[in-house]
């Protein structure tokens, strides 16, 4: 489980192609800190296990399920990204809960630059619009954001300059493409809701 208030700005160092599969190596001193093989490591939102590691590196297998449904398989040497090691029990929860499991995949419609901000208008796929409010959770890139305005096909979201600077989102551009994440939360009511109407429809 993330938070994901990304803790480091990584790059990829290598990608490997194997049969329906691609290994990734990935530069990041801080989440490879006292890191562990089998250790959970967010990359760009999307959960991955850490299989080899050393001198600031980790390696990690990306099966093709998960290079199906996230932007991972656009990526190759040289590719900045977004990194978060999970949370710890006990420690603040800075934004919200974050699984790491990719819902689908966006792109940037649109970036409007203001005085201290910057809004952003992100593509939404019609299977997860009723998942996103105005003013709910949503991860991007593995990035726990707050919707401005949630829209038939799209929502936006104001960066700040923290965000802007130590995150991917600070040069990606209009057609890039993006990992999306809903509220877990969210799906968790609705399908409560619907096995609750199942069960009393006579």
């Amino acid at each position: 489980m993330f938070t994901g208030i990304v803790e480091e700005l990584g790059e990829i160092t290598a990608v490997e192609e194997l049969a329906e599969a691609s290994r990734f190596r990935v530069r990041g001193p801080v989440v490879t800190e006292g890191a562990k093989h089998g250790d959970s490591i967010a990359v760009n939102g999307v959960c991955l296990t850490v299989v080899d590691f050393g001198d600031g590196e980790f390696t990690a297998d990306v099966m093709a399920e998960t290079l199906n449904r996230s932007s991972l398989g656009a990526l190759a040497a040289g590719s900045r990204v977004n990194l978060e090691r999970p949370m710890a029990l006990g420690g603040r929860l800075g934004g919200h809960l974050v699984q790491g499991h990719v819902d689908g995949t966006g792109t940037i419609v649109e970036r409007k630059p203001a005085e201290h901000w910057e809004i952003v208008k992100v593509s939404l796929p019609a299977e997860l619009t009723r998942y996103v409010v105005e003013k709910g959770s949503i991860t991007v890139d593995g990035i726990s954001l707050t919707v401005v305005d949630a829209g038939p096909d799209y929502f936006t979201i104001s960066l700040i300059p923290t965000t802007l600077a130590l995150t991917t989102l600070g040069f990606k551009q209009p057609g890039d493409p993006v990992n999306l994440e809903v509220d877990v939360l969210a799906k968790y009511v609705e399908r409560l809701l619907g096995a609750n109407r199942t069960e009393t429809t006579p």
